[in-house]
């Protein structure tokens, strides 16, 4: 059955509610990216104004910006990688052997706020004189990004069908020969979902890496604050700044998201 017309319209207007909602706080920090700090206190000048790019210049070279894009790239691809040769083989045995409690505790992991760990966490790392390092940035972004791919995987390997593991069992392998020539291969599609949602979670992190990091080791979203000043703020560097941080991000989002899509519904399907 077709829907009505009045339905028709109420999904279109609410449609267009969220859309602008998501879009607007978007749009209006990319123009204000191109504005000088007089054009964005000026309202009459929210649509007409003379564009500039001294805000991106001031990022890019004074800030020192492509030294914290390379640092964030950097914590989030090693914190990726470090979590899905930890978290994958760990989602199998939990799925394959019904490591329940197991599961759970990767579950308290996954909900547990972040901010409650970071007192101790700085106690401890402090102490081992690591904090402002690039190790102790990695470790702190694991502890998001593994628990999700556990998450993620244990859900595709509950989707896939144990009739091949057996078969190759019965042939000879051992559980860990099955794993790397049945399932591994299998279960691709569900690792590069898991690795493209932990390489976004850990590129958007900020607040592990505000109270961890260094001067030198600064990521992109800590790094923004250096615009705020205690008596001004510098709107323009500001908006050019977050600009810089969530444009790569959402380019890659909306390249993947098809993927990232049939990836998390892949492992429903297997059985």
């Amino acid at each position: 059955m077709r829907p009505s017309r009045p339905y028709q319209i109420f999904r279109a207007v609410a449609l267009a509610v969220v859309v602008i909602a998501l879009l607007a706080p978007l749009l209006w920090m990319i123009a204000a990216s191109f504005k000088t700090n007089v054009d964005i206190y000026d309202s009459g000048k929210a649509f007409a104004f003379s564009p500039t790019l001294d805000n991106y210049s001031n990022v890019l070279q004074r800030a020192n910006y492509v030294q914290f894009i390379g640092n964030s790239l950097w914590v989030a691809f090693a914190a990726t990688v470090l979590s899905l040769i930890l978290g994958v083989p760990a989602a199998y045995s939990m799925s394959r052997f019904s490591m329940r409690r197991s599961a759970v505790v990767v579950l308290m992991a996954r909900v547990i706020p972040g901010v409650s760990l970071l007192v101790p966490w700085y106690y401890v790392f402090s102490n081992l004189q690591m904090v402002g390092g690039y190790t102790v940035l990695i470790l702190s972004h694991m502890f998001v990004s593994l628990p999700l791919i556990v998450y993620i995987m244990m859900g595709y390997y509950d989707g896939l069908p144990t009739e091949l593991e057996e078969a190759a069992l019965v042939d000879g392998l051992t559980h860990i020969g099955a794993f790397r020539r049945i399932s591994l291969p299998l279960s691709l599609p569900g690792i590069a979902t898991a690795g493209i949602l932990s390489f976004i979670f850990s590129w958007n992190n900020f607040m592990f890496a505000l109270v961890l990091s260094g001067a030198d080791t600064k990521t992109l979203p800590v790094a923004i604050f250096d615009f705020v000043g205690y008596a001004s703020i510098d709107w323009g560097g500001l908006m050019a700044a977050a600009t810089v941080v969530t444009l790569p991000i959402m380019v890659i989002a909306l390249f993947v998201q098809k993927y990232v899509v049939s990836g998390l519904t892949a492992g429903a399907t297997k059985g």
